[in-house]
């Protein structure tokens, strides 16, 4: 097999993978959290309050303020709390979840084949022993 028959073959999976619910379901969670306007505006709020923080905590000890640091630190909590929460958020995190789950079996196929491992056999081992050595899947 040439290369290009490979690529060709790869990119036949990238088809398929389009087509699959799982990828259409996180497509569709996507744009509808990317629609919230609500949820929008919290995730810019959140992510202003994050450099407020990093701002601060960046001067110098003696000009930081650890007082505005808590109270934005709180702020921060509270608006992360509200994002999770959301519908929508909810949504797209279980379907990027479902849909990580399936890239994360189709990467470890491909790793473990290329192994030398047996294509028919090689799949995705969801538990973690902590020594990558024995693992393709992370």
């Amino acid at each position: 097999m040439e290369n290009k028959d490979i690529i060709e073959l790869t990119r036949e999976v990238g088809r398929q993978l389009q087509r699959e619910e799982v990828y259409i379901a996180y497509q569709a969670a996507k744009q509808a959290a990317d629609d919230d306007k609500q949820l929008q505006e919290l995730i810019e709020d959140f992510d202003k309050v994050r450099t407020d923080i990093a701002v601060e905590t960046a001067k110098d000890e003696d000009d930081r303020d650890n007082e505005k640091i808590r109270s934005l630190n709180e702020r921060m909590r509270k608006v992360y709390a509200k994002i999770m929460t959301n519908e929508r958020m909810i949504g797209y995190n279980d379907a990027k979840d479902e849909f990580d789950a399936l890239m994360a079996r189709i990467t470890a196929i491909i790793q473990q084949s290329s192994e030398g491992n047996d294509p028919d056999t090689a799949d995705y081992a969801a538990s973690c022993s902590g020594n990558c050595a024995a693992c393709g899947g992370c």
